[in-house]
């Protein structure tokens, strides 16, 4: 980290609540992927009790309608498989007018064995990066006629486990480790972010990526039913503990809408500050970004990868 990275008066324990607080959405619009469960929610709430209207982009309608109900305001929901790139196109198809916060929040977590999408790309690579991709270049249009929006990637602490393996995103050759699929996929969350601040900030569109923090939610679905167990015994030995939702969603809603990162745009934040940079993962909840994950020739060239997977390019 540098003598610039961004400090704000928020940490480990805020909440969502907390860091939007005085915040003014009046008249904004927001999209929240995966926001009918675990931080999803928690971010939505957040937005729309700031007056935001917002649109819950989940697989699941009816549990999405669940949530809207219960957070109030003025919330939509609509359909929406990210490994699915039919999908996508239908919802960007479906969208009209101006896009002024995409949070692409919703993810799938160490899938144990080699699956792959409709498309034929690794799953988690699929649906945490290629679909999210095609999202936001889908809504660049909406995005850019907001007048100064903002693209939220989350990412993970996971990131450390591998960076993008270009010769191999699919693990055709390689053999399969979910945890190094999710790894990747992390990591493309950053870069992600890094490529898209430098290729659209002068339309305006700003995006950054983050480590929600250690928390207990339906993304961990996949693992050991004692997964989240071992993971909340090896936090604690490392000095720190699991995030309730409410402080797992901080982060996002603060990359979303708090006025101290205006202008800020292709830095990785965890625990509400920009994160340092390290040379090695040391453990669970120590933390940090990898160089790697914020490499400029990395960012682009993942771009050009992701725009031909997709059939965008």
């Amino acid at each position: 980290m540098t003598d610039t990275a961004l400090r704000t008066p928020f940490g480990f324990d805020s909440t969502a609540a907390e860091v939007i607080a005085g915040v003014d959405l009046t008249g904004r619009r927001a999209i929240v992927t995966g926001g009918a469960s675990g931080i999803g929610v928690e971010t939505a709430r957040a937005l729309a009790g700031a007056g935001a209207h917002v649109t819950l982009a989940v697989r699941d309608v009816a549990a999405g309608r669940r949530v809207a109900a219960d957070i109030g305001g003025t919330v939509d929901v609509a359909a929406l498989d990210l490994s699915d790139l039919d999908s996508v196109d239908a919802f960007v198809a479906a969208w009209s007018g101006p896009l002024h916060i995409l949070v692409n929040n919703a993810g799938v977590m160490a899938i144990q064995e080699l699956t792959t999408s409709a498309s034929g790309h690794e799953m988690q690579f699929a649906t945490n990066h290629l679909g999210h991709f095609a999202l936001a270049v889908g809504l660049h249009d909406a995005l850019a006629s907001a007048g100064g929006a903002r693209i939220v990637s989350v990412s993970s602490s996971g990131h450390l486990r591998s960076p993008v393996v270009f010769d191999d995103v699919d693990f055709a050759f390689r053999d399969y480790d979910p945890f190094g699929a999710y790894g990747q996929s992390k990591t493309a969350n950053v870069l992600f972010a890094v490529e898209a601040t430098r290729r659209w900030r002068d339309d305006g569109i700003l995006a950054n990526a983050l480590m929600p923090g250690g928390i207990a939610t339906p993304l961990q679905r996949h693992l050991p039913a004692d997964y989240a167990k071992q993971a909340l015994t090896a936090f604690r030995a490392a000095g720190t503990d699991f995030k309730t939702v409410e402080q797992g969603a901080a982060t996002s809603t603060l990359v979303a809408a708090s006025p101290l990162l205006d202008g800020v745009g292709g830095r990785y934040f965890e625990d509400c500050n920009e994160a340092p940079v390290v040379d090695r993962r040391t453990g669970p909840g120590r933390g940090g970004v990898a160089p790697y994950a914020l490499d400029p020739a990395n960012a682009e060239r993942l771009w050009d990868l992701s725009l031909a997977l997709t059939g965008l390019g």
